[in-house]
């Protein structure tokens, strides 16, 4: 590396770090790349939009850095993780192919010696005395025995290996499923929200926290199918993402259950944002595909909640979950508080 280039390198990361510190990122290789070239100014997009989270949050959620992370920083190295996840399931069943293979081949190979040296223990060469053709059996005996050993601890590495690459499969499930978004409805998922919204209450952040649940979703699934249902999540994280701005994020909850966290907006406000949601969910309709009907009458029911100084995560999940249950106590379709 040049000098200039050292020195250029060294500026950035005394930049970088801590500006790390100061938006309370964990201290990870992805973050660093992410900083890094948030301080080189190398993508001005990112810089954008980065600048647009920390006007908002002022700090940048888990899951944000993650996306700018993969959206800016990881494609340029192909690292995104449906394909790092089909890749290696490729080279698995390869890999898996290829021991299968060598297991057949070796323990023929070993069949094929073991048959030799029983054709040559039978021998009986004229030009040969009795103990010169015992020696040279003895010693294919022993080469033979030297093949089989080998043979074996092959087969036992390739063993070991076939076990290595079953942890392996299990691990790339455990990495999908910790994946930022949910597969169904392309939000942010559950596992994203706990830790965004731990890192915003820890850091005290102003922000307001929406919770909604689909009305009598079950009846939805009952009446014409999960298919249908699943069509229901999808159309509903369409409509929500359009509130997705100045700072909002929306996720899956669970279920038939949807979050947003909205930054820097009076409970008032935000109770605002939430019935405008409200009335544009009403308006949705989605075609089942079996009788090719547009079905109507979704609704869903909301809880809004501020976080209160020093309240913890849970509480503040708690507080907005028992007023979306009083909503539906109520009657659905509406936003509590009134």
């Amino acid at each position: 590396m040049k000098k200039d280039e050292f020195q250029k390198s060294t500026a950035n990361l005394k930049k970088a770090v801590p500006l790390m510190m100061k938006n309370r990122v964990s201290t990870t290789p992805a973050n660093y790349a992410l900083w890094y070239t948030y301080v080189d100014n190398a993508i001005p997009q990112l810089n954008e939009e980065m600048d647009g989270i920390l006007e908002h949050y002022s700090i940048c959620p888990p899951a944000v850095s993650e996306q700018l992370y993969n959206d800016y920083v990881a494609s340029k190295a192909e690292t995104n993780i449906n394909d790092l996840r089909a890749n290696l399931e490729l080279l698995v069943s390869e890999v898996s192919n290829s021991m299968n293979d060598t297991l057949m081949d070796t323990s023929a190979f070993s069949d094929m010696i073991d048959k030799s040296f029983e054709g040559l223990a039978g021998v009986d060469h004229d030009s040969f005395s009795i103990d010169e053709v015992m020696s040279l059996v003895r010693q294919l005996v022993s080469e033979s025995h030297h093949i089989r050993h080998s043979t074996k601890f092959l087969n036992s590495q390739l063993n070991a290996a076939a076990l290595e690459i079953t942890k392996l499969k299990a691990q790339l499930v455990e990495v999908q499923r910790d994946a930022l978004f949910d597969n169904t409805t392309g939000l942010y998922n559950r596992r994203s929200f706990e830790r965004d919204l731990e890192t915003l209450c820890e850091a005290k952040q102003s922000f307001c926290l929406i919770l909604l649940d689909i009305d009598h979703f079950k009846d939805f699934n009952d009446t014409y199918g999960h298919l249908f249902g699943d069509m229901v999540l999808k159309g509903i994280a369409r409509k929500l993402k359009l509130s997705c701005r100045d700072g909002i994020c929306a996720y899956r909850f669970g279920g038939e259950e949807f979050a947003l966290i909205v930054p820097n907006k009076s409970l008032r406000m935000t109770r605002q944002l939430a019935d405008t949601n409200r009335r544009s969910l009403e308006k949705l309709s989605i075609k089942d595909r079996r009788s090719g009907k547009q079905v109507g009458n979704i609704t869903a029911s909301f809880g809004v909640a501020e976080l209160e100084p020093g309240e913890a995560a849970q509480s503040l999940i708690e507080r907005t979950d028992k007023l979306l249950y009083e909503a539906k106590s109520l009657g659905r379709n509406r936003v509590m508080p009134l």
